[in-house]
């Protein structure tokens, strides 16, 4: 299926953001009442090529190429949505970890040794360019009112109808923003599309945000496409579930009340939705894994039409090995010397010979010492085979650096997983016990998973093995790298404290405990210097 388009340059022509010590996020258009003229809307497709620059503000960073961005005083790198999601997500954990902390990429070493303060650009980084998600959709939703549309003439019922979708995937995409600010700071700034331009909304967080963004899905959900129905890279009901599952899931980490049984209730809504299990694990990782059945939205990446340096960029470049050089061969990039490995904690989770022909271990060991003594030296510690830049036909890219390889956010191996997390902790399964209570349907979607891993082979597991703790290291089997693990080990009680460690956790060689107030982190001095509404987060 065609992906949509994405330009951001068809949405952000007019519009300048700027970044400072006293305005942290200036939207400034060209013109004071609109982002947009009149002209760019008398064209044709002008809302279809609108929307695709609110989608696009997920991949790209700014309109002149991979090296560019919207937001002045801020590295293309440290402010891409993806690349900022996965880096806070997964190196301040024991997934991975990055060779490169001298030079290059500043805040990566504060984040994966964890010794963060609120300095770090990525937090930057990553809280504007969520804001700017939630300029880019309210300004669409403010052009695209009945009133605006009658007033251009818009009057072709079809049009009119397509446009409505297209506002109920702006407000969504507002909603996958305020997720990821709830999620990573657990508060933000509330601005919506009735309120002015450059409006310094109030402070909104915890169980309010929360609130907000669960509201917000429900009252879209009517207005957007069934499930599967939308052209690729486009976002349908399932993308509402998809968060609204996510929300629930963590709702006792964000407002202290859960919510498994709604979290259950969203699961099978994608469950049941037609979606289906790549049969090759691995094929939802390469250059053409727009064309999964599995994926339920995913940010896209193309190397020719999109280039930026975003996750999949830096985790199929990265992940070559220093002295495998294998990076041409079989991922179909040049590879940056071994930018990315494996933390020996995660290695330790595809231990023993039920794992020997697991899919999902990718785990390249010869030559190579498990542990990670120097974080400067690449050849220490293994490495990761997971994604690629060829086509599940062994096809390269376009492009040997920026890949075509999409990131998967939502994939239904996720939500099998979700649920039977949820019915358990329902059922009364709590951190720490051993309580072994997942009912049949769970046990059948952590099996289904576990067959497709093994091609059926010997994977199943019973009743009696399935706690919370095999759970957690089940998702990181079935979803490392893509961005859930930091969310994860708070919510079963092992990011923060000392309960478990991991290889540099808290910067040191073998890791140590880390303070509770680490559970989300700090707003940077420019985004609290642009909103006194704004507060730091306690113990920073």
């Amino acid at each position: 299926m065609k992906k949509i388009k994405l330009n951001l340059f068809m949405f952000l022509s007019l519009l300048v953001v700027t970044q400072s010590c006293t305005n942290d996020l200036n939207v400034v258009p060209e013109d004071d009442d609109d982002f947009l003229s009149e002209d760019f809307f008398a064209q044709p497709d002008a809302y279809k090529r609108a929307i695709a620059g609110v989608y696009g503000n997920l991949s790209l960073t700014g309109t002149n190429g991979p090296g560019s961005s919207l937001l002045q005083g801020i590295d293309a790198g440290t402010s891409q949505y993806s690349r900022c999601v996965w880096y806070m997500q997964e190196l301040s954990t024991d997934e991975a970890i990055w060779s490169y902390e001298g030079s290059g990429d500043p805040g990566v070493r504060e984040i994966q040794r964890n010794i963060w303060s609120g300095e770090n650009p990525i937090f930057l980084g990553m809280y504007s360019r969520a804001m700017v998600q939630v300029a880019l959709s309210n300004e669409f939703i403010r052009q695209t009112t009945p009133e605006k549309l009658s007033t251009r003439g818009v009057t072709n019922t079809t049009e009119i109808a397509e446009i409505g979708y297209y506002r109920a995937e702006a407000k969504a995409l507002k909603c996958l923003a305020y997720y990821h600010l709830l999620d990573l700071f657990g508060k933000a700034t509330l601005v919506s599309e009735n309120d002015p331009i450059n409006f310094r909304g109030p402070q909104i967080e915890g169980t309010a945000l929360f609130n907000y963004i669960e509201t917000e899905l429900l009252a879209i959900l009517p207005s957007l496409k069934d499930a599967r129905m939308n052209e690729s890279g486009r976002l349908d009901k399932a993308f509402a579930w998809a968060i609204l599952s996510k929300l629930y899931l963590n709702s006792e980490v964000y407002t202290g009340t859960p919510k498994y049984a709604e979290c259950m209730t969203m699961c099978s809504n994608i469950i049941g939705a037609g979606y289906q299990l790549k049969v090759n694990y691995l094929d939802n990782f390469k250059a053409d894994n727009h064309t999964s059945n599995e994926l339920i939205f995913a940010i896209q990446s193309d190397g020719i039409k999109t280039q930026n340096y975003g996750a999949t960029t830096v985790m199929c470049n990265g992940q070559v090995g220093s002295i495998e050089g294998n990076g041409q061969s079989l991922y179909g990039v040049n590879g940056w010397g071994g930018a990315l490995r494996l933390r020996k904690q995660f290695v330790q989770k595809f231990d023993g010979a039920e794992f020997d022909f697991d899919s999902r271990k990718t785990i390249i060991s010869a030559g190579r010492p498990i542990d990670i003594a120097n974080v400067a030296i690449q050849a220490q510690g293994y490495v990761l085979g997971k994604w690629s830049n060829r086509t599940s036909a062994g096809l390269p890219g376009q492009n040997s650096t920026f890949v075509d390889t999409d990131y998967p956010l939502f994939r239904l191996a996720d939500f099998y997983l979700m649920y039977a997390e949820a019915q358990m902790r329902k059922d009364g399964a709590t951190n720490g016990n051993s309580t072994a209570n997942a009912n049949s349907t769970s046990l059948g979607y952590i099996n289904i998973l576990r067959e497709r891993a093994n091609d059926g082979n010997f994977a199943n597991v019973t009743t009696g093995q399935v706690t919370l703790n095999f759970l957690i290291d089940e998702r990181a089997r079935e979803l490392h790298w893509e961005g859930h693990r930091r969310q994860d080990l708070i919510r079963f009680g092992k990011f923060t404290g000392g309960n478990y460690v991991w290889a540099w956790k808290g910067n040191a060689t073998n890791g140590v405990s880390i303070p509770a107030n680490y559970k989300v982190y700090p707003l940077h001095p420019n985004t609290l210097l642009s909103n006194s509404n704004l507060t730091q987060n306690s113990g920073y």
